[in-house]
């Protein structure tokens, strides 16, 4: 895995109230490249590299599960919100079409 790839930040509100509706966001660092592109020193294409699979649990079920394509952006931004209903784990799991596999978890502790 290129260096730097993968990174990830997920924020979530700090005073949560059980049963709010809160957002939550996360940024992966991922160049996302189509394909396309050409490499302005060789030109030659710049082979396609980009996530294609999403999913968001929030304690042990999927909350959400995306297809993504080359059309999304590089360092993809995801906004989203959950009900936060009990004190559980959120995990969020990337994958790449060459099999990288990236995955952040924070606790979600509504009081």
């Amino acid at each position: 895995m290129p260096k730097g790839i993968g990174r990830i930040k997920i924020r979530v509100p700090r005073n949560i109230t059980k049963g709010a509706v809160i957002p939550i966001k996360a940024l992966i660092t991922h160049p996302m490249e189509t394909g396309f592109r050409k490499n302005k020193k060789t030109g030659k294409k710049i082979p396609a590299y980009y996530i294609n699979d999403v999913n968001v649990y929030y304690g042990d079920k999927l909350i959400t599960h995306c297809d993504w394509t080359i059309a999304v952006s590089a360092n993809p931004f995801m906004s989203f919100y959950i009900k936060a209903d009990k004190a559980a784990p959120l995990k969020m799991v990337w994958k790449d079409i060459k099999g990288g596999v990236y995955e952040k978890t924070v606790q979600i502790q509504p009081k």
